[in-house]
């Protein structure tokens, strides 16, 4: 069956970066179509309910937080492009957050000199090369799509001599955006940099629904387009050119351009050319997933002890940000909680939880986890995620949270979680480590973009899907 229409762009995945993507189209009076083969959007950052709760899917916090007269910023950048005023996201930011090592946490806020200070009270002798680093920073055009890949502990040692100042910096920044295993790319690095330590966290009041449901009302306003349960089984092209796509395995939708959102190797699968990975390199599958567990309590995490808003627990000297070869890494994992950012801040958004919520994620191996879900034995699978659970537990302990609380409620997802409903190959949260920087691939008029053309987390997802679209579709280059 085919399709009688033809679209100008087809978009493959209504995550934040396709949808993003749609509507700068769309404001262009582009025919555009959105295509998601799941039932919701919002891809790697969605919402489900479980015990008449609703949960959050991927965001523990916002990064890039600014005030909205902070011109030129990414976040503003990016509500003037989707043209959404800033107080609809109504931002409320972080108290504050830890880096927790064993003999050592440093302490930071939405203020960079907060971290200044910790340094230097910690590091004294490093405070002067972390300020030399932090300007290098400040310089460095990290969304440059010809910067070469350099990896970023390279350069960092240039500046900070002490190995563990070194791992604690890095560790935020890692589990927050890279898809290479103990180190990241620089531009990838000062891109986390600035987002988390320069700019900082906050939390839409009502957690990523309310994201979602922005862009799902911008688009409605602007007639564009999404399908759900349409599965992209092809992608169809001629001459080395898109002529469309195949959904579902029977129905042909033809467009000039596509923009893919589901992954590089995702999108490479589904090219209807027998030869082309004899004829071009199959990019890497990542290999960064994570199990989570939400715990749902009696009492707030204030009143047990707690008032940051993530701490970053890493149980021993080095952070190992690699897949574990166990079910999960059981020494380190980020604690985030949501009941603990600073509402109280501008006096107008509310802490949307009534009861205590609590989320702590480990990275995890995808392989051992599909092992026991495929198994004949089902009961070691529910075994393992209630071992993901316990060990959360302690870990909360450690961190310092009283335990004279009841938990109401409790849920745990894996990596096999994520696949099933992300679709990306292992369930990796931050892609491949082959990006596609420009968005560019061998097929004329098939171009990347979000997590795998390398703009990660929620706001970098949907500049991603912005940046692809007006210079792929809108400026006519392909």
């Amino acid at each position: 069956m085919s399709s009688s229409e033809k679209y100008d762009c087809i978009v493959i995945g209504a995550g934040m970066s396709g949808l993003a993507s749609g509507i700068r189209l769309a404001m262009y009076d582009k025919k555009v179509l959105i295509l998601e083969r799941h039932t919701i959007s919002g891809g790697l950052n969605s919402y489900y309910a479980r015990g008449k709760r609703k949960f959050d899917v991927g965001l523990h916090a916002l990064t890039n937080f600014v005030g909205p007269k902070d011109k030129g910023k990414p976040f503003n950048k990016l509500m003037k492009q989707l043209r959404i005023p800033y107080d609809d996201f109504k931002l409320s930011p972080q108290n504050y957050s830890l880096i927790s090592f064993p003999d050592k946490k440093l302490k930071f806020t939405n203020d960079i000199n907060c971290l200044v200070q910790e340094i230097n009270e910690l590091f004294p002798d490093q405070v002067d090369g972390f300020i030399n680093l932090l300007n290098h920073v400040k310089n460095f055009d990290e969304v440059n799509l010809n910067n070469e890949t350099v990896m970023a502990k390279t350069v960092v040692r240039h500046f900070i001599s002490n190995e563990s100042l070194v791992e604690m910096i890095f560790c935020p920044l890692l589990i927050y955006g890279s898809a290479w295993e103990n180190d990241m790319d620089f531009s990838q690095f000062v891109i986390m940099f600035k987002s988390i330590f320069l700019e900082g966290f906050s939390r839409p009041e009502g957690g990523v629904r309310t994201i979602i449901n922005l862009l799902h009302q911008k688009l409605e306003s602007l007639g564009a387009s999404i399908r759900y349960k349409a599965c992209v089984s092809k992608i169809l092209t001629e001459n080395n050119k898109i002529i469309g796509v195949e959904i579902n395995d029977n129905e042909i939708i033809y467009c000039d351009k596509i923009l893919s959102s589901m992954g590089l190797p995702e999108t490479f699968d589904v090219v209807n050319d027998s030869d082309f990975f004899k004829k071009y390199p199959k990019p890497n599958i990542g290999k960064l997933t994570f199990c989570e567990s939400i715990l749902i309590t009696d009492k707030k995490p204030k009143e047990l002890g707690i008032d940051a808003t993530i701490i970053f627990y890493n149980n021993r000297p080095e952070y190992l940000y690699q897949s574990p070869t166990t079910l999960f890494d059981r020494e380190s994992g980020v604690l985030c909680f949501p009941n603990n950012f600073n509402y109280q801040n501008n006096n107008t958004y509310n802490d949307d939880y009534s009861e205590g919520v609590l989320r702590v994620t480990n990275i995890a191996n995808f392989e051992l986890w599909n092992q026991l879900k495929m198994g004949p034995n089902k009961e070691q699978y529910l075994e393992a995620k209630e071992q993901v659970f316990l060990n959360a537990k302690k870990i909360l302990s450690a961190s310092g949270l009283n335990q004279d609380y009841q938990i109401l409620f409790k849920d745990i997802f894996t990596p096999t979680t994520i696949k099933r409903y992300t679709s990306h190959y292992g369930g990796v949260v931050y892609g491949s480590s082959d990006k596609s920087r420009n968005g560019k691939t061998p097929i004329d008029g098939l171009f990347i973009c979000g997590t795998d053309q390398g703009f990660l987390g929620i706001v970098g997802s949907m500049l991603s899907g912005i940046s692809m679209a007006n210079l792929h579709v809108l400026q006519g280059d392909s």
